[in-house]
Order: structure tokens, then sequence, then C-alpha cells
């Protein structure tokens, strides 16, 4: 006798997951952080070079690459990535079509080393004393950089305003050793109050106040590559690359359900609950999609099926041997569960060992593959048990050949 009632409860959920996929879909389309390669933006490889002021060591990559980050983020860019790369390496990737790679080499490229001289011409204090820079207009309303400076900086400065207003001479302002503005104090100014006037225009002028918060480069750097990729080339990339996923899972999908019958046709419909939870899950973690990213994707679609394969032969298996679908299916997914728990954490220990040791795309690469192969365990021991099973106890279907048997 068939059981109504679990069809009815099998047809409910197919129909809530093929739902919440139509909505899902444009969410994930307009939320997915997609990484250079595919919406376009500049990337940049530096060298650390060692000088006499500096050595190059982890914690002076680190102290750079804060510094690039803070420069970077004025840019407004969404989620830059700066890293370092091997031992003495950064790299800069810049997902926004939009940015014009000089102007991203200007900002990061420059050291921003600013000084207040003395009578004498010796430092009186430098940008180390400064507490904030911003963009403001003097009485002739011409864009000039103010200045906040600490408690010590404060006390030089208005030391040093003291005596060079009552002398008439100016007060040079250096900036990566070359004088920016001389202004010649009519009184003393205190309360740490300073201003760079002669910046040029606004946007000078916001350049000089974002280099001057960002603070100096620890350590000097050479370009080794900037690569500029197109807004065109990476959308042409994503639209092959989806395309190339889409036919290669309507192949598989196809597959399935011509050598496994009935069950084929639930393992392709626990594929599409596997890509929304991998999408879902990569939306959770904030992954960045890239061209090596949707490669893991697909791979992983692979291993999604194969251990839908292990499974159904082996209930094909238990059927020949002369059990029942009920109970072949028992013993199906019973024998081929440790069969994919051992393929799967082996390939969880390489990925582990690719996002360790690997970087940029390699580590895309590793977490996604991370979390498909752990994705298409949870569908194929789960989800597709669960399917099956409800379709067998229903009673629907009772000739071994929908299972592919012969």
């Amino acid at each position: 006798m068939i059981r109504w009632k679990s069809l009815i409860a099998l047809a409910v959920f197919v129909a809530i997951v093929v739902g919440v996929t139509v909505f899902a879909i444009p969410v994930i389309e307009r939320d997915m952080n997609l990484g250079l390669d595919l919406q376009g933006g500049v990337y940049v490889l530096l060298q650390a070079v060692e000088t006499e002021r500096s050595e190059v060591t982890d914690e002076s990559l680190s102290g750079t690459i804060e510094v690039l980050r803070n420069r970077v983020d004025q840019l407004g860019v969404t989620e830059p990535l700066i890293q370092q790369e091997g031992s003495d390496r950064i790299r800069i990737e810049i997902a926004d079509a939009d940015q014009d790679p000089e102007h991203v080499l200007e900002l990061i490229g420059q050291t921003a080393q600013l000084e207040f001289l003395n009578a004498e011409g010796e430092v009186a204090f430098s940008g180390a004393n400064l507490v904030d820079a911003g963009v403001t207009f003097n009485e002739f309303n011409q864009p000039v950089v103010s200045l906040e400076l600490d408690d010590e900086g404060s006390r030089i400065f208005e030391e040093l305003t003291r005596i060079h207003s009552q002398t008439g001479e100016s007060i040079p302002i250096q900036l990566d050793g070359e004088v920016i503005s001389s202004p010649v104090p009519q009184e003393t100014i205190t309360g740490g109050q300073a201003v760079i006037s002669g910046v040029g225009n606004v946007d000078d002028a916001a350049i000089l106040a974002s280099l001057l918060r960002s603070g100096a480069l620890p350590l000097e750097l050479e370009q080794l590559e900037v690569r500029s990729v197109g807004p065109e080339l990476g959308s042409r990339a994503l639209q092959a690359s989806l395309y190339a996923g889409l036919f290669g899972l309507g192949l598989v999908m196809l597959f399935m359900i011509i050598f496994y019958r009935v069950p084929g046709l639930i393992a392709a419909f626990s594929l599409l609950i596997y890509l929304l939870l991998v999408m879902f899950s990569m939306l959770g973690i904030g992954v960045v999609l890239s061209l090596p990213g949707i490669a893991g994707l697909i791979l992983t679609i692979g291993m999604a099926v194969d251990a839908n394969v292990i499974i159904f032969e082996r209930i094909k298996e238990e059927i020949r041997n002369g059990k029942t679908l009920k109970s072949g299916l028992e013993s199906g997914f019973r024998r081929a569960k440790t069969t994919i728990l051992d393929s799967n954490i082996t390939t969880l220990i390489v990925a582990a060992v690719l996002f360790s040791m690997g970087a940029g795309p390699i580590r895309g690469f590793a977490v996604t593959l991370s979390i498909g192969v752990v994705v298409s365990m949870f569908t194929a021991l789960f989800i597709t048990r669960i399917l099956l099973s409800v379709v067998v106890n229903s009673n629907l279907i009772k000739n071994t050949k929908l299972f592919g048997v012969r």
C-alpha cells in the first residue's frame, strides 16, 4: 500500500528547495564577493628591500602591510587583499575595475615622511608626533591640510612658532625630504594644531592627508609586477566559468539519471541542495570567489557525484545478493560510508596543506575545496539517504530495475 503522506511530504520538501533556489540566485549573485580575476581590478606584487635603516623581517613586513592597508582603504574599495607572500614580498589585489593602476601605485608607493625644521635646518619634530590629518580650507578658500599633534609635538611646535614669530623666519615643512610649505607664523600657536598650505587642489590635499594619517612605510619596496584586469575580461571569465560549470553539472545529472534511474534523480536533486549549501556557506564566511575557487567548486561537484556512485553501486550489489530494496538501501549506505569518509578526509588533509603553505588563489582554491568536500559528504550521506528512504518506504517503487539493477 502506497504511503501518500510520505510522498506528499517529499513533494513539499522538493517545492521548498526549488523555491529557495529561485529566491537565492539573485541574493548569491548580488552578495557574493568576486575576486580580481572575475570583476577586474589592480594586481601589484612588491619586493621588500633591506636597507641600512631597516631589515626585512616578519615584524617589519607586518607593519608595512598595515600601513599599505590604511592607504588602500583611502581608495574606498571593498575588502582589498593585502598579504605577505614568501619571506620578503607583499601582494595587493584590489578587485575594483574602476581603479587606475597609476593612482594605486602613487598612493601605496610614497613614503610620506613629514618633518618640521627649525631655524638651523634641523628636524624639530616629525610625523611620529602626528595624531590626525585632514583637509580643510583657509581664508582664501584654498585647500590646506590640517594637522593635530600629540603632547610632545604640541609643546615643540608651540616653542617653534614662538621663536619664528619673533624672528619672522619661516618654518620649512618637508615631505620625503622636499620642502612643500614654508609658513611664517605671525604668533605663537598653542593647542597642537598646524596647517600645511600650498598643497595643490582638493584631491592632492586629500591624498597627502591620507598618506600622513597612514604614516611612513617601515620598509623600502620595489615593484615586481603591476597588472590591471579589465572589467570586460573579468566578466567574460565569469560567464565562461559559469557556463562550463552548468554544462558539466547538467551532464553529470543526466549520467546519474540514465545509469541509476530513481537514485540518480534523487542524487541530481541532492546536487541542487549541495550547491545551495556551498554558496550560502561561502557567503556566510565571506569567501572571495575567484577562478581557482570556481575550479575547486566544480571539482567538488564531481566528488559529490563520486560519493553517490559509491553508495548506489553498493546498494545494487546488496539487491543482486537477494536483499529487498529497503534492506539493500540500509546495507549499501552502511558499507559505502567508510569508503566515502576515508577518501574525503584525505582530500581535506590536502586542502589544509594547500591553505597553510599556499597563498592567494591557492588558498581560495583550498577553502572552496574544503567547503565543497564537507557539504558533499553531508548531502550524500544524509540528504540523499533520507530522500531515498522516503521513496522506498512509501512503497511507490518496487521494481529493482528502477534502481539500475538488471
